[in-house]
């Protein structure tokens, strides 16, 4: 089931999503002092275009400097991925077929605007369950 609902998740929003956070990621490593925020987008750029059967976790080691990434990360590119969620989340629950990929695109809202801190895991890993 994971891999029907990845497959029709890439076609409907997964691809573009993905290329959004590349162009991010690109920019923000273009830019030399915003390297660690062009990384993080490419990491999720990736749990973007494929996100059944993983998970984001919080990483026990983040702490202040962590937050106020976040906030540099909110400036510079979180606030338009978390739009780009939420105007596909609302474009994909249009249709009955698409309120789990609807729903799948907002729980991807909060990593969207806070990704330092956090890590993608699969979801059947120990990590996961906690």
């Amino acid at each position: 089931m994971r891999t029907l609902l990845n497959v029709i998740w890439l076609v409907l929003s997964g691809f573009w999503m993905f290329l959004g956070y590349m162009l991010a990621g690109v920019v923000l490593c273009i830019l030399i002092l915003t390297i660690p925020w062009g990384i993080a987008s490419f990491r999720i750029g990736v749990y973007a275009l494929w996100p059944f059967g993983q998970t984001v976790v919080s990483k026990p080691t983040a702490g202040v400097g962590s937050f106020l990434g976040n906030v540099v990360w909110i400036i510079l590119a979180g606030w338009w991925l978390a739009l780009g969620h939420i105007g596909t989340g609302i474009a994909m629950c249009i249709t009955i077929i698409g309120i789990p990929l609807g729903i799948a695109s907002f729980k991807m809202v909060p990593v969207s605007l806070a990704p330092l801190g956090k890590e993608i895991v699969p979801s059947d890993s120990i990590r996961a369950q906690y």
